[in-house]
C-alpha cells in the first residue's frame, strides 16, 4: 500500500514540484487580459450613460437601464457560462464568453437607437457573465501556498483596466464621442480570441473527466517551460491520497482531512448541461450554510461596488440638479466626470495591496468584514454632508475597502468548492451578484436624480453593514488549503 502511495502523484503536488514558473506566468498574462476587457467593458458605463443620455435625451431611469440591461445579461451569462465550463472544459467556457463580448462591444458603436444598443450592451452583459471561468482556471494552475497571494495580484488587473478605460474615455470622448470609446474598448476581448489556439486546459478538470493523459501532458508541459521535473509516479486524484502539509501548519490540510468521498468520480456521467444536479450539490446539506452566505457576499459586494462607481458621476450631477443650479457646458461636465472617476479609479491601487497584505496573514473573512466595515465608516459623512471635496475623499476611501473586499470574495468562492461544481458554484454566486448590479442603478441614479441622495447613500450603508455580517458568519476559513476536488462538509 505504502508503495502504491509513493508512486503516485496529485495535481497539487505537481504544482508544488513546478512552483509559480514561466507556464503560470502565460496563464497569468493571458486571464489577466481577461479581466482587463471585464473592467473596461464596466468602467465605460460611467461615461456612456451621461453622453447618450445627452445626446438622445433619455430620461435617469432610460440611463439606468442601460447599466441595468448588462447587469441582467452578466446574470444570465455567469450561469450559462458556468455549466458550460463544468461539463465542457474551461477553454471552451472563455472561447465563448470572449466571442461574444468582442462582438457585441464593437457592434454597440454602431448602435443607431436607444433600443439596439440596450439590446447589444445586453449581450454583452451575458459574455462578461463568464469572468469567473477565466478566475477559476488561473487559480488550478496556482501552488495553494501561494494562492491568495497571487490572485490578489491576479486581481490587480482589474484596476488596471479601470485606469486605463478612464483614461481612454479622457482622450477620446471629447474628441470623438461615446461611439469611438465603446469600439476601442472592445479591443482587449479580440486578444483572447487571438491568443486562444495557446492556451491549455486545466489538468484539474482533466482528471475530474478521467482525461488523465490529456492532464499528464499539460503538467509535463509546465514542467519543461518551468525547468523543473515532475514527481515520479501515476498523476492521480486526491482522493485516497494522505497529502502531506506544506507549511506545517494543521489548517493547510483541513479541507481534504474530513473530506467524505462518494463510490464514483465524475467521468462525463451525463452532461448536466442544464446544471441541476451541479445546483444539488451546491445545496446540499454539506454546503449549503456555505453557499447561501456566499450569495449574499456577492450581492452586498457587487450592489456596493458598482453603485459606489456610478455615485462617483451621479452625486454631482444629482446635487446640481437638486439644486436647481444653472446646467454647465456639457465640455466642462464631461472634464469634471472624467477627473472624478479617474482619482476613484486609483482607490483600486491601494485596495489590491491592502488585500495582498491581510488575505493570507489574517485569513479570508477576517480580511473581508474588516474592509466592509471599514467602507461603511468612509460611507456614513456622506449623511450629513455632501461638499465636492469630502464627496471625493469618502467616495474615494469606500471604493477602496470595497474593492478589496470584492477581490478576498473572489479569492474565498473558489476555495469553498470542489472541482466538479468549482465554477458553476462561482458562476452562481456571481449571478447573484449580478442582481445587486441590476438594482444598484435604481439607487445611485435614479433616487439621486430624484434629489433622496441621503436615502441612497444609508441604503447603501445597510447593505455594507449586513454583507459584513454575513461574512463574519462563513464557516469556514480556506487560507493555507489545497484546492479539494471532493466534497468537504462547510457546515
Amino acid at each position: 500500500m505504502m508503495e502504491e502511495q509513493s508512486a503516485s502523484y496529485t495535481v497539487d503536488d505537481a504544482l508544488l514540484s513546478s512552483g509559480f514558473g514561466k507556464f503560470q506566468v502565460l496563464i497569468f498574462s493571458y486571464a489577466g487580459i481577461g479581466l482587463i476587457a471585464e473592467a473596461m467593458e464596466m468602467m465605460l458605463l460611467s461615461f456612456v450613460g451621461p453622453s447618450v443620455q445627452l445626446e438622445w435625451k433619455l430620461t435617469s431611469h432610460q440611463e439606468s437601464m442601460i447599466t441595468s440591461f448588462v447587469f441582467v445579461g452578466m446574470l444570465i451569462g455567469a450561469y450559462s457560462w458556468g455549466v458550460v465550463s463544468d461539463n465542457y472544459g474551461r477553454r471552451k467556457g472563455f472561447l465563448f464568453t470572449a466571442i461574444v463580448t468582442s462582438g457585441a462591444g464593437f457592434l454597440s458603436a454602431f448602435a443607431p437607437n436607444y433600443l439596439s444598443l440596450i439590446f447589444l450592451r445586453f449581450l454583452v452583459g451575458i459574455g462578461l457573465g463568464g469572468g469567473p471561468v477565466l478566475g477559476s482556471w488561473f487559480l488550478e494552475f496556482v501552488p495553494a501556498p501561494n494562492r491568495g497571494t497571487w490572485m490578489v495580484i491576479f486581481s490587480a488587473f482589474w484596476t488596471v483596466g479601470t485606469i486605463f478605460e478612464a483614461s481612454l474615455a479622457w482622450m477620446v470622448m471629447p474628441k470623438f464621442g461615446w461611439r469611438w470609446l465603446l469600439a476601442l474598448s472592445s479591443v482587449p476581448s479580440f486578444l483572447l480570441l487571438l491568443f486562444y489556439a495557446i492556451t491549455p486546459e486545466s489538468p484539474r478538470f482533466l482528471c475530474m473527466k478521467g482525461r488523465t493523459t490529456e492532464a499528464v501532458e499539460v503538467l509535463e508541459k509546465m514542467a519543461r517551460l518551468n525547468n523543473v521535473q515532475l514527481p515520479s509516479g501515476k498523476l492521480v486524484l486526491d482522493k485516497n491520497i494522505e497529502l502531506d502539509e506544506v507549511s506545517g501548519s494543521s489548517e493547510s490540510t483541513t479541507l481534504l482531512a474530513d473530506a467524505e468521498v462518494s463510490d464514483g468520480i465524475d467521468k462525463d456521467e451525463g452532461s448536466d448541461f442544464g446544471g441541476i444536479k451541479s445546483v444539488g450539490k451546491l445545496l446540499s446539506p454539506k454546503l449549503i450554510r456555505a453557499t447561501l452566505l456566499l450569495w449574499m457576499a456577492f450581492f452586498g459586494n457587487a450592489f456596493s461596488y458598482y453603485g459606489i462607481v456610478l455615485l462617483t458621476s451621479e452625486l454631482s450631477n444629482g446635487n446640481r440638479i437638486c439644486a436647481k443650479q444653472e446646467a454647465e457646458s456639457v465640455h466642462s461636465n464631461n472634464a469634471s466626470l472624467y477627473k472624478n472617476v479617474f482619482i476613484s479609479s486609483f482607490a483600486e491601487i491601494p485596495g489590491s495591496l491592502m488585500s495582498a497584505m491581510v488575505v493570507d496573514r489574517f485569513g479570508r473573512r477576517l480580511s473581508m468584514a474588516s474592509m466592509l466595515f471599514t467602507s461603511c465608516v468612509f460611507l456614513f459623512p456622506l449623511v450629513f454632508s455632501r461638499t465636492d471635496m469630502l464627496t471625493r475623499i469618502s467616495l474615494f476611501g469606500a471604493r477602496l475597502c470595497i474593492s478589496a473586499s470584492f477581490t478576498i470574495v473572489y479569492i474565498y468562492a473558489p476555495e469553498i468548492y470542489p472541482t466538479v461544481v468549482r465554477t458553476m458554484g462561482i458562476g452562481i454566486a456571481s449571478s447573484v451578484g449580478r442582481i445587486g448590479g441590476i438594482l444598484c442603478p435604481l439607487v445611485a441614479v435614479a433616487m439621486v436624480h430624484s434629489c433622496h441622495q441621503t436615502t441612497a447613500i444609508l441604503l447603501f450603508e445597510l447593505v455594507v453593514f449586513f454583507t459584513g455580517l454575513a461574512v463574519s458568519f462563513f464557516p469556514f476559513e480556506t487560507k493555507g488549503c489545497r484546492l479539494n476536488d471532493t466534497e468537504v462538509d462547510m457546515n
